[in-house]
């Protein structure tokens, strides 16, 4: 099966709600050692994007949203060893890298995909989750010595977390010392802009590779 045909079912599959065949979908990509960011990017995700659209637009509601949800995380729990596998070789020592959902966002599938790509990329990536307190993010990055840090929101309400974290940074000392980027759903370049984040990256490949040519 073509790569335009696993992603076409794989959306599918997400906005019809369907965890068994998204999982069926995962396996047969696995198996026809398909592209399988290109999968997560432009098949499972692209689905969730469109739920997600139709969920601002009053056109569908939050369970539909979490069932959405469900068959996207049902076919990445199974893309994810396959992923990491494939960056066991890779690992370079790019440098320690925090990932998290900004405090207020409960949301992780995104994030979680980010951390693991740029785990194959090379850099050392330690996801400490999502909802998490600014100052936990702060400690983690000293803790870890990171050399940057990802924080995702999902809704224009957590967003604002970011642009304190941004202060917070500053305040303790180390903001000259890391490199910060934003993302999320409706986070944009012009918000990163506007708080002084670093980098602004829309998913998966592009933090890869924003990350990858700020870092080297």
């Amino acid at each position: 099966m073509s790569q335009e045909e696993l992603n076409k079912r794989a959306k599918n599959a997400v906005t019809t709600y369907q965890n068994k065949e998204a999982a069926a979908i995962a396996q047969q990509a696995i198996s026809e050692k398909a592209d399988l960011v290109d999968l997560i990017q432009n098949g499972f995700t692209a689905g969730m994007t469109e739920v997600g659209d139709l969920f601002g637009q009053k056109k569908l509601f939050l369970p539909h949203v979490m069932a959405a949800a469900a068959a996207l995380e049902a076919a990445v729990k199974i893309l994810t060893p396959e992923l990491e596998k494939s960056g066991k070789s890779v690992g370079e020592g790019l440098g320690n890298v925090v990932i998290c959902s900004i405090e207020g966002d409960i949301h992780s599938i995104g994030k979680d995909i980010v951390a693991i790509m740029l785990k194959s990329a090379g850099f050392n990536v330690f996801n400490i989750g999502r909802d998490v307190e600014l100052g936990i993010i702060v400690q983690a990055c000293k803790d870890h010595k990171a050399i940057a840090v990802g924080t995702s929101a999902l809704m224009t309400s957590t967003m604002l977390g970011q642009k304190t974290f941004e202060g917070l940074l500053k305040k303790e000392g180390i903001r000259d010392k890391i490199l910060t980027n934003v993302g999320g759903g409706p986070v944009t370049q012009k918000w990163a802009t506007d708080i002084g984040a670093d980098l602004y990256t829309e998913n998966a490949s592009d933090a890869v590779a924003k990350f990858t040519a700020a870092l080297k």
